[in-house]
């Protein structure tokens, strides 16, 4: 790679990944001064192509970051007017009353909406402060200085062959360099992951825990919408097998969000996290709101649930990790784009004043002060034992458990203190001698559907051409030891069908159909052998949601 040359852009900061932390972040620095020269570079096709969300917004962040959203038609247009809690069994539910729940469960002043066209709006308010925007733009390098810092990314590169060289036809983009590179990539992206391994910034920090969120779009009978309301469950399917949860949001036009998440720490690998999806659609409750309706998009997306105790280190030199690369979902309320945003604009002023002070390729400290001592850090803190609770203790404790420590550290102190998440969500996969396969309902066509049917409503498209995006560091792996000791679970837990065990006259091979992917990174995280690698394909690829 040392003899590709490229061009070089210099700018003040280059923020990876248009999400609503890198698009706070952009905003809130062109606030600041409207003469630094900052730059949004955009793996997906347009703004918001990749962005996959429930989602109910806390507003805060928008608050903190453009006071007057309402008056410049930020599209919040649907306020939460009803919030139900059930437990579900396989033929019934029963409701979880509200008044027991600490004040932080409740969705008083928050707003379902589509968080793809809230960063649609987002690039418009960025663009008009003077902020350049790249969408089809994918980062697949850092760029790193003559003292070990981060001095940039690499953007850009079109045409690689099939093996991933360099060929006649490629375009070997461009160097961005600034002098301070902020990563807002969501989930498990690739040079975060890359920067965390490079400075050890988990030093000391719980494992990362995730959870895989698929979620379709349903336009439903009139007469059973019921617009701002919000229902989640627990429970059935999943029971013992797994832990999780669905969510039922009413936004505009007759439509719902129908999503359900499985967190990874699973230890069965029978279990298919796609097919608890389409089961729960069958419970009565749900199967009666969505008879008479239709699907009409479906995505799926991993979840960051390691909370406060697994955050690694947020900085680096010449580089920040924002949002949902560090892992800020508060996983109670299954949100995390209000501290996206906080998070972009703590960075921002970090930065800003970094650069005022004639400074460069440094670690911005006092971000990192920030996010950890301030509302982040706060709302955080309160909810850190609910996953390991979980964890540990099953659904039941869990819920009374967490509920209670949620109240002790409403008034700042926790009875548990922190609790530990122990292994990581790869290593929690057992053999699967030591589980029985689980016998799942062939889906229907009508409340559920087969995963590559599903996967044509997420529009999701890859060159054929292009060198796959999802490396094996040892081929024999997935066919010589996941096949005998797991029964090779990339077959179940890609919710985009990418993965297959093919029999033909010379044995078991492993199939990557990289075309299906939809980006979750899933593989990247439950692979029990940490045989894959998601690494980011050419810009543009991959979904195009809508309305997500």
């Amino acid at each position: 790679m040392a003899e590709i040359e490229r061009e070089a852009m210099e700018y003040d900061v280059v923020i990876v990944g248009a999400g609503p932390a890198g698009l706070s972040a952009a905003i809130r620095l062109k606030q600041l001064d409207a003469d630094l020269n900052v730059v949004v570079l955009e793996k997906g096709s347009e703004v918001g192509a990749h962005i996959l969300s429930g989602a109910v917004l806390d507003p805060c962040g928008l608050d903190a970051l453009i006071p007057d959203w309402k008056e410049k038609g930020a599209p919040l247009n649907v306020p939460v007017k009803d919030d139900k809690f059930y437990m579900l069994g396989e033929a019934g539910q029963v409701r979880i009353p509200n008044f027991p729940m600490p004040p932080l469960m409740h969705n008083h002043g928050n707003y379902i909406v589509s968080m793809g066209n809230v960063c649609r709006w987002m690039a418009e308010q960025a663009e008009e402060l003077g902020v350049e925007i790249f969408p089809g733009m994918a980062c697949s390098e850092m760029v790193y200085g003559e003292n070990g810092e981060v001095k940039g990314v690499v953007a850009g590169v079109f045409g690689l062959e099939p093996d991933g060289s360099y060929g006649p036809n490629t375009e070997p983009g461009m160097e961005l360099h600034g002098k301070y590179v902020f990563l807002s990539e969501g989930v498990r992206g690739s040079l975060s992951k890359e920067v965390i391994a490079k400075y050890d910034l988990s030093a000391g920090k719980e494992p990362q825990k995730y959870g895989v969120g698929m979620k379709e779009i349903w336009e439903i009978d009139p007469a059973k919408h019921k617009e701002g309301s919000v229902t989640h469950t627990m429970g059935w399917p999943l029971g013992s097998n797994a832990g999780g949860g669905s969510f039922i949001y009413h936004l505009e036009n007759n439509q719902v969000y129908v999503g359900f998440v499985v967190h990874l720490n699973y230890k069965n690998p029978h279990l298919y996290p796609y097919m608890e999806f389409q089961r729960f659609k069958h419970h009565p409750m749900v199967a009666d709101l969505l008879k008479g309706g239709k699907r009409v998009a479906y995505g799926a997306r991993a979840i960051t649930e390691g909370g406060y105790q697994s955050m690694p280190k947020l900085v680096a030199p010449g580089v920040a990790l924002l949002g949902c690369s560090a892992g800020m979902v508060n996983v109670p309320r299954i949100k995390g784009n209000h501290n996206a945003m906080l998070s972009g604009k703590a960075a921002a002023e970090a930065a800003y004043d970094a650069i005022k002070a004639e400074r460069s390729g440094d670690e911005l400290t006092v971000y990192e002060t920030e996010v950890r001592n301030g509302a982040i850090g706060s709302d955080l803190k309160k909810v850190r034992n609910v996953k390991p609770m979980w964890s540990k203790w099953g659904l039941t404790a869990s819920l009374m458990l967490g509920g209670l420590d949620m109240w002790t550290n409403t008034f700042g102190f926790s009875l548990f203190g922190t609790l530990g998440h122990g292994k990581n969500d790869a290593e929690s996969t057992e053999d699967a001698s030591k589980h029985q396969p689980i016998d799942y309902p062939k889906p229907d066509g009508t409340l559920s559907f087969d995963r590559l049917t599903n996967v044509s409503f997420a529009a999701t498209n890859h060159e054929e051409s292009q060198p796959c995006h999802l490396r094996l560091a040892d081929p024999e792996i997935p066919v010589k030891v996941n096949l005998p000791k797991y029964d090779e679970p990339a077959q179940r837990y890609c919710p985009a069908g990418v993965y297959e065990v093919v029999e033909d006259e010379s044995g078991p091979r492993f199939v990557i159909n990289f075309q299906n992917c939809v980006h979750c990174k899933t593989c990247d995280i439950k692979d029990p052998s940490q045989n894959i690698t998601w690494t980011t394909p050419q810009g543009g690829d991959g979904p195009n949601y809508p309305n997500m």
